[in-house]
């Protein structure tokens, strides 16, 4: 079994790394979950077009780091997606990314397991916590949790180390998605109807 976790900061080793590190530890001590942190990059990432492109194509016409995610987020058996908190949302380029990879090919994402991690200064984690799981529930994943929302505070690597609070929370997340995986994987999935989908206004 495979986990991903995203760390869709610009910043390749700060505070959402340190956090998704933090899980990482727990599931390496997994002999049969193999985990990786994958970073986004600094690069800017082009916001979706609407050209449905992606629909014929299986990727983005713009081959940017989205196209790589799709793909490792296929692979997985879990996803647990990291970011860091601006203006109460998620990282811009994180969220252009993910718009793109979701979108892409979305149903190849049923039934994986989804968590969502966020570091902040001080606030904000509430909207861009809900804004992460939002990929999940429109993509039928069941959601991984823990003993209270999953972020860490702090403004360097170092001080999100001292939230011992925060740095739990990452831990008891890991067994959650641990738990999961070994209960959920091999089970009978649903049997879904067809998507029917309907304009309001005619």
């Amino acid at each position: 079994m495979k986990v991903l976790l995203v760390n869709g900061s610009t910043r390749e080793k700060g505070c959402t790394y340190t956090a998704l590190g933090e899980i990482k530890k727990v599931l390496d001590d997994e002999e049969n979950i193999e985990s990786e942190i994958f970073w986004i990059g600094d690069d800017a990432v082009y916001g979706c077009k609407a050209c449905h492109a992606c629909a014929k194509l299986g990727r983005c016409i713009y081959d940017d780091v989205s196209n790589v995610l799709a793909q490792k987020m296929k692979d997985a058996d879990a996803i647990v997606l990291g970011s860091p908190v601006y203006y109460a949302n998620i990282n811009g380029s994180f969220g252009a990314a993910l718009d793109k990879a979701f979108y892409q090919n979305s149903s190849l994402f049923e039934n994986k397991i989804g968590a969502s991690v966020v570091s902040c200064r001080r606030g904000g984690a509430g909207s861009a916590f809900d804004r992460l799981n939002k990929y999940f529930t429109i993509t039928r994943m069941p959601i991984a949790s823990g003993q209270y929302w999953n972020g860490v505070h702090g403004t360097s690597p170092e001080e999100v180390k001292q939230d011992i609070e925060g740095m739990q929370q990452m831990r008891d997340l890991a067994k959650s998605i641990i738990w999961m995986l070994n209960n959920l994987t091999d089970t009978k999935k649903p049997i879904r109807e067809d998507k029917t989908f309907m304009n309001f206004i005619h």
